[in-house]
């Protein structure tokens, strides 16, 4: 009997683009849980590529990507969220919040009300069998990351946040950027996983055009423009216009996208419970 690792790449692909075309699922990407953005990515988060998604400080880029981490894990996707800012403790109280629907500091106080207290403690159990792996992101750059994925088994979908954290601080950041942007698309590419990094903007200057995100924003990334796959912008109007916008309004533009179009998502940032929604499928 013929094997699939028997067959040829072109074998293979065929394969999948007939599978594709009868409603199957093939393995070569995953449903991030956000239907509308899945759509501009051809059904998901395809095995190898590299994905930045960037943003100003405070912009919600952490917690998208850990809901999109969530919702993947909770269909069965084997995801994984490496953070350098916050404690296993801490990541575990935002997934609650966004899954419970409740505020993090009444998690962290115990002051939930009596329906609230329900929905979270129901988001317990349903994350005892749906919750994605969640560690530390280990000091030691790229080689230590490496480390860590090839330690989780079968790994489909990695999260890293933020992408400045796996500079060493022994050369210039933007050199140093640059080799860490390259060795993440290694990796993506070595582990057969996707690998989504968040990446803070520098200070932009206030002379520049528009608010949005640009791809030249990432610039000073390192080599985010050229070695990215796919690249998303966060933008909330209400950061940069308060009191103009609707607050929670949202913008997911796809400035990069190297095997589609580009375009722009709107979704909601719940900011209190730290959740987003898709506007166009909610998941309410």
């Amino acid at each position: 009997m013929l094997r699939n690792t028997d067959l040829s790449p072109l074998s293979r692909l065929v394969q999948r683009v007939d599978a594709a075309a009868d409603g199957v699922a093939t393995g070569d990407a995953f449903a991030t849980g956000f239907p509308s953005i899945d759509k501009w990515l051809g059904s998901g988060l395809r095995r190898g590529d590299l994905v930045v998604v960037g943003g100003e400080v405070g912009a919600g880029k952490s917690a998208l990507t850990l809901a999109m981490a969530l919702r993947m894990a909770q269909s069965g996707v084997n995801s994984a969220f490496f953070s350098a800012e916050m404690s296993v403790d801490r990541v575990m109280e935002r997934i609650l919040a966004i899954e419970g629907r409740a505020r993090v500091d009444d998690i962290r106080r115990g002051t939930l009300g009596e329906v609230t207290r329900a929905a979270v403690g129901a988001a317990a159990v349903r994350l005892r069998d749906g919750a994605p792996i969640i560690e530390v992101l280990p000091p030691g750059g790229i080689d230590t990351l490496g480390d860590a994925l090839r330690r989780t088994l079968d790994l489909q979908v990695a999260f890293v946040d933020p992408l400045q954290a796996l500079t060493l601080g022994v050369r210039d950041q933007a050199e140093e950027l640059a080799t860490a942007v390259r060795g993440l698309k290694a990796l993506a590419l070595a582990s057969g996983a996707a690998i989504v990094a968040t990446a803070d903007f520098p200070n932009l200057p206030s002379e520049r055009a528009g608010e949005r995100p640009t791809l030249g924003d990432f610039d000073p990334l390192g080599a985010v423009k050229q070695h990215a796959d796919v690249v998303l912008g966060v933008y909330r109007e209400e950061m940069q216009q308060p009191g103009t916008g609707v607050d929670g309004a949202t913008e997911l533009l796809v400035l990069k996208n190297r095997n589609g179009g580009t375009g722009y998502v709107d979704s909601y940032f719940y900011k209190q419970w730290l959740r987003f929604e898709d506007m166009l499928d909610p998941d309410l």
